[in-house]
């Protein structure tokens, strides 16, 4: 049941989706296919999508995530894409978020400076012990423009090690606000607005990751609290979590693996300990629709990826392929 317009060959490329064109091939979609509205859901199925943008996933961009194939965030979005089609009655609501960022931001280089005034590479790993002996500290400059303490750098990196989570990495500039990397891919664009135009179902965007002195992987909070830093920093995204504890089954895909996607799942596990156990058994993690940061001879995210994915199982979580039909899922609703 995918629309005839859908090109899998141009899931790499940069385009204008027409959307005056798709939204009337949508109304005969719908109609030619008998596909009710997305309020006449017995079962509500949420989908949601982390940062299926141009800067992670088009060939070129800034941290495209190619995996260990060289073409991972491609192949993935081919078959997501596929997935929304296929499902489009039974989906019933989108949420896409977006990862956002500004130049000066703690992850980006200009952040940082050594004793020289030298900013740190691309991908260079920042320790807490990097930190606490001198070998990077913050650019005067940015101390300044954000009325920081030159001691943040080292409780942040603190907070970091004490929260179990990834060191402090130097990452391209990316996901820059306003720019095209920002964006999303333009095929997922297309077949979310063809939802939307099919089920009457508004796609709700989610915008994350701007607050420049934290990084901010997880869609439902930074990796720092703000009480941890003494600095003034968002805090949990408690409306989305409502939204997602809202549907019988919740489906999850993105980018990266290791990263946004992982961080995510672990916060949105550590709401379902709090709240209710049983509702881990509503959450599909799509395997086929997700890549780790894979970059030859730097680093390589693989297998942290999968020991998180085996938590998410281990705790009731379906890890499932988008090219097999919902109805043969474990536990899905309505069978």
């Amino acid at each position: 049941m995918i629309p005839e317009y859908y090109d899998h060959k141009k899931v790499p490329e940069v385009y204008r989706v027409p959307y005056e064109k798709r939204a009337l091939e949508a109304f005969r979609f719908r109609v030619d296919h008998q596909i009710s509205p997305s309020s006449n859901d017995v079962h509500k199925v949420g989908l949601l999508l982390i940062d299926v943008q141009n800067t992670f996933c088009t060939p070129g961009f800034e941290l495209f995530v190619g995996g260990r194939t060289g073409r991972a965030a491609v192949d993935d979005n081919i078959r997501l894409c596929e997935f929304i089609y296929q499902n489009l009655a039974l989906i019933t609501r989108i949420h896409a978020t977006l990862d956002t960022h500004n130049a000066m931001q703690i992850f980006h280089s200009v952040f940082l400076v050594d004793d020289a005034g030298t900013h740190p590479s691309p991908m260079t790993l920042v320790t807490l012990e990097d930190v606490e002996e001198g070998r990077w500290k913050i650019n005067p400059r940015v101390l300044e423009e954000f009325g920081l303490r030159e001691d943040y750098l080292a409780k942040y990196c603190r907070a970091l090690s004490h929260n179990g989570k990834y060191s402090l990495m130097v990452w391209p500039y990316h996901a820059m606000l306003g720019g095209i990397g920002h964006a999303l891919v333009s095929s997922i664009e297309e077949a979310i607005f063809f939802h939307n135009m099919v089920r009457g179902s508004q796609t709700a965007f989610g915008v994350k990751g701007n607050i420049p002195t934290t990084e901010h992987y997880s869609v439902l909070r930074p990796e720092v609290f703000d009480k941890e830093v003494g600095v003034k920093q968002v805090e949990r995204n408690n409306e989305l979590l409502e939204e997602l504890f809202s549907y019988d089954a919740l489906v999850i895909a993105g980018q990266a693996k290791s990263h946004c996607v992982a961080w995510t799942v672990s916060d949105l596990l550590g709401e379902i300990k709090r709240r209710d156990e049983e509702f881990a058994r509503r959450v599909y993690l799509l395997e086929d629709c997700s890549s780790p940061v894979v970059v030859d001879g730097v680093v390589d995210f693989s297998d942290q990826a999968e020991q998180a994915y085996k938590g998410f199982a281990d705790a009731g979580m379906h890890i499932v392929r988008s090219s097999e039909p919902c109805n043969s899922w474990p536990e899905f609703p309505g069978l």
